[in-house]
């Protein structure tokens, strides 16, 4: 929740400018503004096939009288690609739940769009409990009634919330660990292939000086980008950081 309108578009054309000469076209960039903005964003980068447009989140509900809730529908009317689900801060200040998650999962998928879920751990479950175990839950309460068709459509974003705006950043051998458990989680439930088709993205303080460590990691995928997005700069060198073997 930050920029107005004038800065937001003004950051949006710089990024979309950047990307487009410097990142590699392999690469997929998801810009994911405030709900208000979703139409001026999509309008600035029209044409150019590695940008994707993406929600913050969508309401549980598919329509009614839920003043002040955004539906699936009215996002794919403004022709969103992803929607972010269940990410540290809905969870943490909007009391979000698994059950709820997996109904917004169903919804997401049904109207043919991507949702990326989120999923990770608090500071205190990382120190003293079953860190591992707490957010393999995640996805199973989450996502293991869906299909397997269902299933490859997800991408996965895990963010140690203890390194969210924190300072704090997860070395590229604990992102590894987390991400190397939930592919054989999902491997478990879906078998190796599906698993390994699954993105499974690190969100926590991303930024340019670290993205290459994690991105080299086999099971980092790429990058959910929170602070270093707004500046124009910082995230197209994050993007830069994904290399293709």
């Amino acid at each position: 929740m930050n920029l107005g309108r004038e800065e937001g578009t003004a950051l949006v054309s710089e990024l979309v400018n950047m990307v487009h000469d410097e990142v590699d076209s392999r690469t997929a960039v998801v810009l994911c503004p405030p709900f208000p903005f979703l139409g001026y964003v999509k309008k600035l980068f029209q044409g150019q096939a590695n940008v994707f447009l993406a929600a913050q989140n969508c309401s549980s509900r598919v329509s009614g009288a839920y003043t002040g809730e955004v539906s699936v529908g009215i996002l794919k009317s403004f022709e969103v690609d992803y929607v972010i689900l269940g990410h540290s801060e809905r969870r943490e200040y909007f009391h979000e739940t698994n059950a709820e998650l997996a109904e917004k999962t169903n919804l997401v998928l049904g109207s043919g769009l991507v949702p990326i879920f989120c999923c990770g751990e608090s500071l205190q479950m990382r120190q003293g409990g079953d860190y591992l175990g707490f957010v393999k839950q995640q996805l199973t309460e989450s996502l293991f009634h869906l299909s397997a068709e269902q299933m490859r459509q997800v991408v996965i974003a895990y963010e140690p919330i203890w390194a969210i705006g924190t300072g704090l950043t997860a070395s590229a051998e604990q992102a590894q660990e987390m991400h190397a458990a939930l592919r054989a989680h999902l491997a478990g439930r879906y078998g190796a292939a599906l698993a390994g088709d699954i993105s499974i993205l690190y969100g926590g303080s991303v930024n340019a000086k670290n993205a290459a460590s994690l991105f080299a990691c086999p099971d980092v995928d790429g990058g959910l980008v929170g602070g270093a997005s707004l500046k124009s700069r910082d995230f197209t060198d994050i993007a830069k950081s994904f290399t293709y073997s």
